[in-house]
């Protein structure tokens, strides 16, 4: 059993993905409270509420659980990276949103009786967290501008709901014809860089909207360290082709796309660009600043050893 389990709060966002029913949510607590011997108390919240309920409340219990997508658990992780140190909870992970690549990168299943099993079983992790200086505001997996990225928060939630993943699909592919690239300078650890960019993103994640994966000799969850993906303008159906291989492959040090690793970064546009955290709208800016936040918190993940393929 995953280490001082036995008080317990359940942070639900109904409004994630398909949703929760009552009778879905009582079977989470029962096993909670019947398999791991745990006090359970339930908080049903919606977008925007989150963080801040959880950096409030957080501290009276051992183990705080995100039922809900993406965004629900960055906002609980963010609460909680935001406690002392020594009074801050174990979190877990009950996936219910849509592409759900913390999940992904993090080995949990969709399917809530094994979620459940592991945070009743499984092993902690430290978690890195990114720290939007701009706007201090943080993310767990992604903060990005550019192509497709609009899809993520601008799909509505209904049609989530109904369509599930492939919403997301439908929605990035009216972006095709309105793709253009941004003049940006990237300051990092090692440098900088410049020149003219479809798509940029900073994460810390083996997967990026469900579609793009990165392999994960690539990515350290808690390295202190950044992957920074920079995908520059096809000019022609050639490196357009380019880039669809290097992302099949998993492979992005190509003359279409680089990749870097850094503690911080900073972007400065010409004028302002619309930027996602976490699947949801983060602002408009000419220039984001972004540091990672290491070892931010620690969460429940499968036990075997696997816990990043």
């Amino acid at each position: 059993m995953s280490e001082k389990l036995n008080k317990v709060l359940l942070v639900v966002n109904t409004h994630s993905g398909r949703g929760i029913t009552n009778q879905k949510l009582g079977r989470i607590i029962t096993k909670f409270s019947e398999g791991g011997n745990a006090i359970v108390s339930v908080h049903l919240t919606q977008p925007g509420q989150v963080r801040q309920f959880t950096e409030t409340h957080a501290h009276s219990f051992n183990t705080v659980v995100a039922i809900g997508g993406d965004g629900t658990f960055s906002d609980v992780a963010a609460g909680v990276s935001c406690l002392p140190e020594e009074t801050r909870p174990v979190i877990g992970y009950i996936p219910a949103g849509t592409a759900i690549d913390i999940a992904t990168t993090l080995a949990l299943s969709r399917n809530a009786d094994e979620a459940i099993d592991v945070i009743l079983a499984g092993k902690t992790i430290a978690l890195d967290l990114g720290h939007i200086l701009t706007t201090d505001q943080l993310f767990t997996y992604i903060t990005a501008f550019g192509a497709f990225t609009k899809a993520s928060y601008a799909t509505p939630q209904d049609v989530k709901k109904v369509w599930g993943h492939l919403a997301y699909v439908v929605s990035g592919a009216q972006e095709v014809f309105s793709i253009k690239s941004r003049r940006l300078y990237v300051e990092y650890d090692d440098g900088a860089i410049e020149g003219d960019f479809v798509f940029g993103s900073i994460t810390n994640s083996l997967s990026v909207a469900g579609l793009v994966k990165l392999h994960p000799d690539d990515v350290n969850l808690s390295d202190g360290l950044f992957e920074i993906i920079l995908v520059k303008q096809p000019i022609n159906p050639a490196d357009f082709l380019d880039i669809i291989n290097s992302v099949q492959k998993k492979s992005f040090h190509t003359d279409q796309i680089q990749m870097l690793r850094t503690s911080r970064a900073s972007f400065t546009f010409a004028e302002p660009v619309d930027f996602t955290r976490d699947g949801e709208f983060a602002g408009s800016f000419s220039q984001l600043v972004v540091e990672n936040k290491h070892n931010a918190v620690r969460v429940i993940v499968p036990e075997s050893p696997d816990t990043q393929d």
